[in-house]
């Protein structure tokens, strides 16, 4: 599993120009997903997005959680972050899990994120054409990949 965090101070989905999810502060999640991923990547990677301190504490350090500042989460599905781009010019995406297995992945990723944090997770339509607003609060972007884990 990859995924891309952006500290955000606002965000939001629109799939056919209705907000499908909404959140102030918090994280935005892009989440890619491979047929190699499974239980223990989703346990592992969700722990680490809940546990990440990437939020300024009084001092305006970056020592607080997404737990601690209780704030709150929207999850977008991007198989493009599986994407190589190692020959020619057109992207190929054939790392990326198959649609009902990745679709089967993000739910379970979205349910054990909402059990972590004992909130209900912003989403936007699995599959769907979405237009993703965002405001980047730093700007702080991360990106963490389950398989290779730095």
């Amino acid at each position: 599993m990859r995924v891309v965090i952006q500290r955000v101070s606002e965000s939001s989905v629109r799939v056919e120009n209705k907000i499908v999810g909404k959140i102030n502060q918090g994280l935005l999640l892009f989440l890619g997903i491979e047929d190699a991923d499974n239980q223990e990547d989703i346990e592992w990677l969700a722990n680490k997005i809940c546990n990440l301190r990437i939020f300024n504490d009084e001092k305006g350090i970056m020592n607080k959680s997404l737990l601690d500042i209780q704030g709150d989460i929207l999850l977008v599905s991007q198989f493009t972050l599986h994407a190589s781009t190692k020959k020619g010019n057109r992207p190929s995406y054939i790392k990326a899990a198959k649609h009902e297995y990745a679709k089967t992945m993000y739910e379970k990723f979205k349910d054990y994120l909402c059990q972590l944090l004992k909130i209900s997770i912003q989403t936007g339509v699995f599959g769907a054409d979405m237009k993703v607003s965002l405001i980047n609060d730093g700007p702080v972007t991360i990106t963490i990949d389950s398989k290779n884990k730095e």
